[in-house]
């Protein structure tokens, strides 16, 4: 295992047992002068974060397959929240099927797959979006269910969009190969420092949405995001971003470029997945994770910036800016 990938497990460790410490004590303090409310839902966030990245780190450590299937058994379970919120009828039952036990985990085995001896790239970057999305609405027009066709089938091709495909690009990132088959490249760094910045955003835009100013960006979906939340996470996360340099493939500048680039997309997925849920009138996708609702409410942000992140990485790879002879 690359001496960077365990200095930045160790890190985040580290960050993570200063975080717990400091809960602890302001909770202690009654005249600490912090919303109570702020300081248990962050207690309870640190609580999840704790036991999500032991679980990841613990998977990038072991091996490639281990972290495929990780990834695999999280978006398994975020589909099935996805799912259970949107209403289905006996029609679609035999379709559900084929997507949770041919479709999902078939996108994973490809993934998996993927490496020097078998380039499985073309087949799972493709799988869901062009031959998924036509199985599933002719497997659903075959049960002879005509009545809200076109909302039934769209639901489902969203739910393994977004919980499936888009989510199978975070283990997609450990796949990446430099143009160059001698030159050091640190793919368990990278997907490491893909979740840090992903998580770090989520908090950091949530922190500066505290500031007395506020103006929300889009009050009927989601009232605590706010402008200066996400501007001030963004540029925090892009600090953080370049300072963590050094466990990517990325110079520090392009780190900060690409942290701005997770951290806007992840926004933009906790944005579309709060417009969901207030469709369903739900607050939570989920209980499993405490603290933060379903495991889809914790990963929502990865979802949308995982595919994001790998394909420009990808292109960097191409045109050689990065991943080239030391």
């Amino acid at each position: 295992m690359d001496g960077r990938t365990l200095g930045l497990i160790g890190g985040v460790l580290v960050l993570l047992g200063v975080a717990t410490m400091v809960v602890r004590v302001l909770r202690r303090r009654s005249d600490s002068g912090i919303n109570p409310a702020i300081l248990e839902t962050f207690g309870l966030r640190v609580r999840a974060w704790w036991i999500l990245f032991a679980t990841l780190a613990a998977a990038v450590l072991w091996d490639k397959v281990a972290t495929v299937i990780l990834f695999g058994l999280i978006s398994f379970w975020a589909l099935r929240e996805f799912i259970t919120l949107t209403p289905t009828r006996p029609g679609d039952h035999r379709t559900l099927f084929w997507v949770f036990f041919l479709c999902a985990p078939l996108q994973f085995v490809l993934v998996g797959m993927d490496g020097p001896s078998m380039n499985t790239y073309g087949l799972y970057s493709i799988l869901i979006p062009v031959y998924a999305f036509l199985f599933i609405p002719a497997r659903i027009a075959f049960a002879g269910d005509p009545k809200r066709f076109l909302e039934r089938t769209a639901k489902i091709q969203s739910g393994l969009l977004i919980c499936v495909y888009c989510l199978s690009y975070a283990p997609a990132l450990l796949t990446l190969r430099p143009a160059d088959d001698d030159a050091p490249f640190n793919n368990a760094g990278l997907l490491l420092f893909f979740v840090v910045i992903v998580q770090l955003s989520d908090v950091l835009q949530y922190a500066w949405a505290q500031i007395p100013s506020r103006h929300v960006i889009v009050p009927t979906i989601s009232p605590g995001r706010t402008w200066e939340g996400l501007l001030g996470g963004t540029a925090s996360v892009a600090l953080v971003g370049a300072v963590l340099w050094w466990a990517t493939p990325f110079p520090f500048w392009l780190a900060a470029g690409m942290s701005i680039i997770i951290a806007l997309m992840g926004a933009a997925g906790g944005l579309t997945m709060s417009a969901i849920k207030r469709d369903r009138g739900v607050k939570d996708y989920g209980t499993l994770v405490e603290g933060h609702g379903g495991v889809l409410d914790r990963v929502d942000s990865i979802c949308f910036a995982a595919p994001v992140f790998f394909h420009f990485t990808r292109w960097l790879i191409l045109t050689g800016a990065i991943g080239g002879a030391s």
